[in-house]
């Protein structure tokens, strides 16, 4: 993995869980077939590709906290 694609993802997702969550099932996709987002570079592990996508905002995770239960409760 490249150190620059970790910090330049890292930079648009602060949170590692969600950062891994995010990497982890990206990859899946793209093994599975789905078209990268960003072009691919030459010999590009899928991790690295779903690192750059992250890093250049190209792949966003939209977190649902309506089930949540509030502070107050």
């Amino acid at each position: 993995m490249n150190i620059e694609l970790i910090a330049a993802a890292k930079e648009r997702v602060p949170s590692i869980p969600v950062l891994v969550n995010m990497v982890s099932k990206r990859v899946r996709q793209l093994q599975a077939g789905h078209r990268p987002l960003v072009k691919p570079k030459v010999g590009e592990e899928k991790t690295d590709v779903a690192m750059r996508e992250i890093g250049e905002g190209k792949l966003i995770a939209e977190i649902d906290f309506s089930d949540a239960p509030s502070l107050g409760e």
